[in-house]
């Protein structure tokens, strides 16, 4: 099978960890080339990887291309989505699609007009947790599912200091890692249909407390919410609870829990790719690790932009689809609009459950992309 070229437009932190896999991991995806407004950022990944560094425009005109996978932060990556689909290139984002729910509606759009293939992050779900628990689900293990709850608790001051977009719009809690929860549930479970809650910037002002970071003692702006509590209605009929709050303690705090009528399912963290799944079944007073048959335990950023790569050579659909994107960044996006708003928050986007990967594939890399195809 001819591999896919591919472009990585944005050349900051977590370009390293998606380039290294997509060159070691995947042999569908062949990266040949970079963009960063950056040129210190383009030129050190371009030597680190041996990739041709390029502009925006050269990647659209350049038709060896096939796929761009967008590594900007939140706040661009509707302009670069929107420019490379016009452009006619597949597209693979980072999370999310757009911050704002009419503007990922157009680049929606966008795609299916240009007939271009549109994904997007967290790609978590395709790792062996999510999937054995999508196979626990499926399997009616634990019945029908009636509600589910999610929490996060962190501490973003020092993310305030070494990671600047976690301030802006877009780079809070809710949005930067609420979104993995959120995907992970509407991938078991199905689209959301209905949202309310609330939203709050606990200090909107700062110091930067760090000795020697540029700005030492100085105030700055957190325009980005520090905690987002919020109420789900999916299409399913199943009802979920979230909360998210960045202004807590380190460790951070995760809990990602599906209550079903025949048993409850304890889900792994979904901002990894492996984890401990247990399930604790009608009249039984102990859960039981439910042990993987699934490949990608392991940090595998990058699997979303393999296995649209397999579908665009497969002639179907992806599975970190732009529709899935879609509705789950909508469902965060819905409970900041409740909040603001007062109301509840009904979705315009749905979508239809992509299917689960094939279990058995635990081996070396190459037997784990069998898996994807």
């Amino acid at each position: 099978m001819k591999s896919v070229n591919v472009a990585v437009v944005g050349c900051g932190a977590i370009s390293d960890v998606y380039i290294k896999n997509m060159q070691e991991l995947f042999s569908i995806l062949n990266v040949t080339s970079c963009c960063d407004l950056n040129p210190e950022a383009a030129k050190k990944t371009s030597d680190k990887y041996g990739l041709k560094i390029l502009t925006t425009e050269e990647i659209i005109a350049d038709s060896e291309i096939e796929m761009v996978v967008n590594l900007t932060a939140p706040g661009a990556h509707y302009t670069v989505n929107k420019q490379l689909l016009e452009g006619g290139k597949n597209v693979y984002s980072e999370k999310p699609l757009s911050l704002e729910a009419e503007q990922a509606a157009e680049l929606v759009r966008i795609a299916d007009e240009k007939h271009c293939y549109l994904g997007a992050s967290p790609d978590t779900f395709l790792g062996s947790a999510i999937q054995t628990a999508r196979e626990i689900v499926d399997a009616g293990l634990i019945g029908e599912v009636t509600s589910c709850l999610a929490t996060i608790n962190r501490d973003y001051s020092f993310m305030y200091e070494f990671v600047p977009y976690t301030t802006k719009k877009g780079g809070g809690i809710g949005m930067d890692v609420g979104i993995y929860y959120m995907t992970a549930l509407v991938y078991v479970l199905g689209a959301v249909s209905q949202v309310s809650g609330f939203t709050t910037t606990r200090k909107p002002k700062r110091i930067h407390e760090m000795p020697g970071k540029p700005g030492f003692g100085e105030t700055f702006s957190v325009a980005s919410e520090s905690a987002m509590v919020g109420s789900l209605v999916f299409e399913n009929g199943a009802l979920g609870s979230v909360m998210f709050n960045s202004d807590c303690i380190l460790p951070e705090q995760h809990n990602l829990v599906l209550y079903g009528t025949k048993g409850i399912l304890y889900m792994a963290n979904p901002d990894q790719f492996g984890g401990e799944v247990k399930l604790l079944r009608k009249w039984e007073e102990t859960p039981v690790v439910i042990p993987s048959n699934h490949g990608y335990a392991e940090n595998s950023r990058g699997i979303g932009a393999a296995e649209m790569a397999w579908a665009i050579r497969n002639h179907r659909s992806n599975r970190a689809s732009k529709e899935m994107a879609r509705n789950a960044a909508e469902a965060l996006q819905g409970i900041m609009n409740s909040s603001e708003n007062g109301c509840v928050y009904h979705c315009q986007s749905t979508f239809e459950r992509p299917a689960p990967l094939p279990g058995g594939y635990r081996g070396n890399v190459g037997d784990a992309e069998c898996a994807l195809v």
